[in-house]
Formats: structure tokens, sequence, C-alpha cells
């Protein structure tokens, strides 16, 4: 993992067309803007994991497989 430390109005880019813009610092708390190509998605984690998670089909219980 790569650790960067930046201030307010700073910068990063990812892979030449990715921005990350540190937008404000608050307590414990940092806004980010992103600006990325519209077929980059871009969700927070935990968004991440429910779509994930939402879109996984279950595997069927072996109890409940037809075998005949």
């Amino acid at each position: 993992m790569l650790v960067l430390s930046r201030r307010i109005g700073e910068e990063i880019v990812i892979s030449g067309n990715i921005r990350v813009k540190i937008v404000a610092i608050q307590g414990n708390r940092v806004r980010l803007g992103i600006v990325a190509p519209e077929e980059v998605t871009v969700h927070r984690d935990e968004i991440h994991r429910q779509r994930m998670e939402f879109f996984t089909v279950p595997a069927a219980p072996e109890a409940a497989v037809n075998t005949h």
C-alpha cells in the first residue's frame, strides 16, 4: 500500500486520468474530490461491499441439490 501525505488543495493522480484532491479536513474526517473518466466506477468501500453482496449468487446448499 502506498501511503501519501497531502494538504488541503493538493492532489494525487492515478494512471494519468484519475485525480484525487483533498478538499477539506475536519477533525478525523477528510473530504475528497475525485475526478475520473465516466467508465471508471467510484464507490465508498461500504457501498462497494453492499453491491458485491447483492450481486453475489449464493451457492445452493448440498442437501438441496437433487442428484437423481
